[in-house]
């Protein structure tokens, strides 16, 4: 057994710095063979308990390691509809590979590396795994067509409860506002971390399984919760995520110039602005970009900006580098492309110029005190530290709430002051026969931990209508 894990080759920064192709560019089949033959297949695998949707690791790990990948695919689509999403997005460092035995001495099992893998492997050589007849993967069959149920959002959460009702034979209709299905996966994360064109295979698969998508309808306007209901539904999933941009309250912040991750983000995504000149949607982008935040969205949103071709791009936080709640691998890959860090600083001020753009931002420097209720250290105002930054675009990258056009369009549906959903332990709103989960119940969190809220639901949904 090779005891150090395989690395993963990736686009040069210097290279990939002029493009949106993608910067991680996968495992060869001998690198994953080499690297499931490390795992020791343990008797109880702390690594499934690990993961939110349960996949069974060492089984789908042991199968690569055989050469045997279009079963490794079957095995993970029995837990996971999205395993090439997973396999590039999710935080495998603090779920599974924490949890991985061979972890204590430093060098996990890449799981993210090989599910990744096998997903792209079973895409690049269109094995029959995804229509395939076997008993672990059959496209179901509606069994009671009376059964109707509706999937609003079509991110992670969604169409990871989608395909598990439509295993379960139920009539699912996937409900999407936007053009492209995928949620946050197509409008949020850039196409160097997630290509656009693996989305809408996932999305593909998921409507294989018999779900019907239907785009472009706001449910909360274009429908409400009730009309689904008057027309034939009998049981509803909320997972229309956290599209809410937050701000900093600080004056100036309404200057042209001044982005929210998600508009930014968006822009650059469902335009295809990252095709420009292609696809005519530039993105107005200035020489000096000042992002707010260190988490992943504020990562995505600097490395994006250096792409669109701006000179200079920092990132401003509040807190230490120890506290950035970004992947370490986000983090680093921004290091390496050339982003700039001003940490302990929070903006105060934004300023614009006579045409109303912003020019330069007032920051005050900042020390960290006693943990909050998250466990970070509590940053802490230094007097009469304040000094301008220079800048020209301003993306605040500080967080997302819940989406609240359904909990405005129908006054049953109970929430949190901040806006979030209030379920019970099985994902039951305060309205009978409606679910949620995903970020409008926790906001802005993980793509796999909405899949495991999508699980959930599916589950508790099933359960819901064999008892009444």
């Amino acid at each position: 057994m090779n005891k150090d894990k395989q690395k993963m080759n990736e686009q040069l920064p210097k290279e990939r710095v002029r493009n949106f192709d993608e910067v991680a560019l996968g495992l060869t089949g001998e690198q994953a063979v080499a690297e499931a033959k490390r795992c020791i297949q343990c008797k109880n695998p702390l690594c499934v308990k690990g993961c939110p949707v349960m996949i069974d690791i060492p089984a789908f790990i042991k199968l690569v390691a055989i050469g045997e990948f279009d079963k490794a695919a079957q095995k993970i689509r029995e837990k996971n509809a999205l395993p090439a999403v997973c396999g590039r997005v999710c935080p495998q460092e603090d779920q599974c590979e924490k949890m991985c035995v061979l972890g204590k001495k430093g060098n996990p099992i890449g799981i993210g590396y090989l599910e990744r893998f096998v997903a792209d492997w079973e895409m690049k050589n269109k094995s029959e795994t995804r229509n395939s007849k076997s008993e672990t993967n059959p496209k179901p069959e509606i069994r009671n067509k009376k059964n109707k149920v509706a999937v609003v959002g079509s991110g992670p959460a969604g169409l990871t409860a989608a395909a598990d009702l439509a295993r379960r034979g139920y009539a699912v209709t996937l409900f999407e506002s936007l053009s492209d299905a995928g949620g946050v996966l197509v409008y949020g994360i850039p196409e160097f971390r997630l290509p656009k064109k693996i989305v809408r295979t996932e999305v593909d698969y998921v409507k294989s399984l018999g779900v019907d998508l239907q785009t472009d309808v706001l449910v909360g306007k274009t429908l409400t919760i009730e009309d689904l209901f008057k027309d034939g539904y009998r049981a509803a999933f909320i997972g229309s995520g956290a599209g809410l941009p937050r701000f900093m309250g600080v004056p100036g912040e309404n200057f042209g110039g001044v982005y929210s991750a998600n508009e930014f983000l968006t822009r650059v995504n469902l335009m295809k602005a990252y095709k420009f000149p292609e696809y005519s949607t530039p993105v107005k982008i200035g020489k000096k970009v000042a992002v707010i935040g260190a988490g992943n969205v504020a990562m995505d949103s600097a490395r994006v900006a250096l792409r669109l071709g701006a000179k200079e791009v920092t990132i401003v936080y509040r807190r230490s580098r120890t506290e950035m709640p970004a992947r370490e691998e986000e983090i680093v890959r921004a290091e390496e492309e050339g982003v700039k860090f001003i940490l302990l600083t929070a903006p105060t001020e934004v300023f614009a110029d006579d045409k109303g753009w912003v020019k330069e931002m007032e920051c005050l420097n900042m020390k960290l005190g006693e943990p909050d209720s998250s466990g970070r250290r509590r940053p802490v105002p230094v007097e009469g530290s304040e000094y301008r930054l220079k800048c020209d675009t301003v993306v605040v990258a500080i967080g997302q709430s819940p989406n609240p056009l359904i909990a405005r369009s129908d006054s049953r549906l109970r929430t949190e002051k901040w806006g979030g959903v209030i379920i019970n332990e099985k994902g039951m709103t305060s309205i009978p026969g409606v679910f949620a989960g995903g970020d409008i119940v926790s906001g802005a969190a993980t793509v796999i931990s909405a899949m495991g809220a999508g699980k959930l639901a599916a589950a508790s949904i099933h359960e819901y209508l064999t008892s009444i």
